[in-house]
């Protein structure tokens, strides 16, 4: 058995349907050689995955949380919309999700052709390969140019090429944070707002998306200072949302240093976020 979690539930994990290098059921598989007794399975902008680790989760015998990420922008910064226990035959929900898909891939043929005006041969075909499901993105370009051998690692190809800033830079579809929850909330499910401690989320900008609909914050994620976490928590309980956590897993290749399950929630956590969207 693989090193035990430092959490029993890890409520922040992907996979080869965006951006992860597992796949579905090889990551419940870890999961549970961790000791986990449930994860969040949040791809972005997807649900493929959905299918595949639900059967995995109940063969094994551990809980699968139903989730996904939403990526959208907000004054100038990247946000990112977690939701839980959507619907996933809620006909608005899949065409929600079918357009963010095909902004991605409208998304990607522009970077790709930025790149091929800095003189690096790069086709769409090479890095659809690296795409394993329905949501394309950066991270599958960067992939492909590490194979193409333009850089050495994907975090090069994101500090030269892919980053904002950077000149093969092209901006997302731009979704506004507020549509995000009301995309989620009308499915049934629970919006929490991912890693604020990243982009440095303000009390006023939290409290302007909890009057929008936002039902959380995602507090315990590596990316947040110990001085963030305390903030972020003071806040949630200020405000009256919960506090949910996960180790946003993409696989070894993408973050070495992150383990499933080293970040996270307790049971007791999962049951309050079970408890909102089981009423």
């Amino acid at each position: 058995m693989s090193k035990k979690a430092k959490y029993p539930v890890d409520l922040h994990c992907h996979t080869t349907a965006s951006d992860g290098t597992l796949k579905p059921a090889d990551l419940v598989d870890l999961a549970a050689g961790r000791g986990l007794r449930a994860i969040g399975l949040t791809d972005h902008d997807t649900i493929e995955g959905w299918n595949a680790a639900e059967k995995a989760a109940q063969k094994i015998g551990i809980t699968l949380i139903k989730g996904i990420e939403i990526n959208t922008d907000w004054q100038g910064r990247e946000i990112h919309i977690l939701g839980y226990g959507m619907d996933g035959d809620n006909i608005s929900f899949k065409n929600h999700l079918y357009d963010l898909q095909e902004k991605r891939v409208l998304r990607v043929k522009k970077i790709i052709d930025k790149l091929t005006g800095l003189g690096l041969e790069i086709s769409f075909e090479e890095v659809n390969g690296f795409s394993k499901g329905e949501s394309i993105g950066r991270p599958h370009v960067a992939q492909a140019l590490v194979k193409k051998g333009y850089v050495e690692n994907t975090q090069m190809a994101f500090n030269y090429f892919l980053k904002i800033g950077a000149p093969a830079y092209v901006p997302r579809y731009k979704l506004h944070p507020e549509q995000a929850v009301r995309i989620i909330r009308n499915a049934g499910g629970v919006a929490i707002l991912a890693h604020p401690g990243a982009q440095e989320i303000s009390f006023k900008q939290i409290h302007e998306l909890v009057t929008a609909g936002l039902q959380g914050i995602e507090i315990c994620h590596p990316d947040p200072s110990p001085e963030q976490i305390i903030t972020y928590k003071k806040i949630a309980n200020s405000l009256g949302i919960i506090a949910t956590g996960g180790s946003d897993y993409h696989g070894p290749e993408i973050k070495k240093d992150i383990e499933i399950g080293d970040w996270g929630v307790s049971m007791e956590d999962l049951a309050n976020l079970l408890q909102i969207y089981d009423r």
